[in-house]
Parts: C-alpha cells; sequence; structure tokens
C-alpha cells in the first residue's frame, strides 16, 4: 500500500487573464525548496484557471442576485429551483449549483465562470510543466460540488491530464477472492478531494502537489483523458436524472 503525500503550495501570485499558470507553479515549487517528480500530481483550482482564461463576468456588487442571467447563459438545461438556488446542467454535463459560476474568492464585482474546456486546461498547464522542468507529472483541475442526499461540499475534477479518471476494478478480486463486478474508482475526484484538505477553501492556496500515487493510474503518453468524458453517466445510465 502506499502512503500518499499532500504538499500545499503556497507563494502563488494573485492570478490576472493570461497569466502562465504552469511556471508560476513551476516559480513557487522552487521557492518552496521543493522539486517536482515524475508521477507527482499537480491539483489546480478552477478559480485561478477561470481568472488566467479570462473565464469571469461583471456582476452587480450590490445585489446579490445579480448573476442569475449568468447562471441562464450558462446552463444547458435546468434541472431545479428552490428559492434562490439553481440546479442546471452546464455544456460540459456536469450537473451543479448555479451553473458552477462562483462569487467566492474573486473582487468584487466579479463572478468566475467554469473554463470552457477543462480538460484541455489540464494539459496545457500539464504541457507547459513537462517544457519547463522536463517532469512528466499529471494534472487535475479541481472544483467544490455538493452531492445528492448528503451534506456538504467536497472538491471534485472537472478536468484532468495525464491519469485516468477512473480506474475500472470489474473483474478483479476482492480480499475474499469475490470477482468484482461493478467496481468503478473515481481516482481523480479522490485525489481532488484529498488535496482540498492542505489548500483549504480561504487560505490563498490554489494548487496542491500530491505524491504517491500508484503508477498503475497513469497515462503519461496520452493527449486526451477527458474527465468530462469518463466521469459523467450517460442519460441513459443515470437513474435520477
Amino acid at each position: 500500500m502506499n502512503s500518499i503525500q499532500l504538499i500545499p503550495l503556497a507563494g502563488m501570485p494573485e492570478i490576472v487573464r493570461a497569466s502562465d499558470i504552469a511556471a508560476l507553479i513551476c516559480s513557487a515549487v522552487a521557492e518552496a525548496n521543493e522539486q517536482l517528480a515524475h508521477h507527482d500530481v499537480v491539483v489546480v483550482t478552477q478559480k485561478i484557471v477561470s481568472k488566467a482564461e479570462g473565464a469571469m463576468a461583471q456582476v452587480d456588487p450590490d445585489d446579490p442576485l445579480s448573476h442569475k442571467p449568468l447562471v441562464e447563459q450558462e446552463s444547458v438545461r435546468i434541472l431545479r429551483r428552490r428559492g434562490e438556488l439553481i440546479i442546471s446542467e452546464t455544456r460540459h454535463g456536469f450537473v451543479c449549483a448555479n451553473a458552477g459560476i462562483d462569487l467566492s474568492n474573486v473582487a468584487r464585482g466579479e463572478a468566475a465562470l467554469l473554463p470552457v474546456d477543462p480538460d484541455r486546461s489540464a494539459r496545457r498547464i500539464r504541457d507547459g510543466i513537462k517544457g519547463l522542468t522536463g517532469v512528466e507529472v499529471a494534472v487535475i483541475i479541481s472544483d467544490t460540488f455538493g452531492r445528492p442526499w448528503r451534506r456538504g461540499v467536497t472538491d471534485v475534477a472537472i478536468g484532468a491530464a495525464g491519469i485516468f479518471p477512473v480506474l475500472d476494478l470489474r473483474g478483479t478480486q476482492d480480499s475474499y477472492g469475490r470477482e468484482l463486478q461493478v467496481t468503478e474508482v473515481a481516482i481523480v475526484d479522490e485525489i481532488a478531494g484529498a488535496a482540498e484538505l492542505v489548500m483549504g477553501k480561504a487560505s490563498g492556496i490554489p494548487v496542491a502537489i500530491v505524491r504517491g500515487v500508484d503508477e498503475s493510474a497513469f497515462d503519461l503518453g496520452s493527449t486526451r483523458v477527458g474527465v468530462a468524458e469518463n466521469l459523467i453517466r450517460s442519460p441513459q445510465e443515470d437513474l435520477f436524472r
């Protein structure tokens, strides 16, 4: 059994449009006297990716509901409404509150939208890190989602590169020798949730390094590992949509 190390990456500057996140990560790693290693997983919060890519919108800072038209704009389908809360499906296929639009950890009068293509964002950061360091890492773009039937939120992966989103254990045996029939592990969600333990919601640490993930989870030779494709159930498989 591997042990897992979670390394919060402090020292990241304020991210603005066109910031080079890969270069800033490499600089922060050096300033922290750390080194990236092959098979590290670099977890990056959605918020800084949205800022760097300009996925931001202006809202009325004095109107707490001024972001609601953005929710409609960013949704392809509204599933539920309850008071001010909207549960909707985004163009990526994510089902979440308010189309993933967030007013936290951004300047007053701004709202952060989801990146247009989080998988592509992850690949860009991964390629940038490899180009600067020669090190093969995986990258996960994380965001905070609620969950049906359970209180509280947790971080999940909305984009990834260099790692298999789902580990398919069907056909393998459990500790009693029984064959697993349906077990598929959303490993990128597990890693995103673990990384959030050291990043926090208000600590100003938007990047963490997760070290010790089993090498079988990595797909370092691939350029198309689609979290949006591989983690989202199709309507035909979804019993609750």
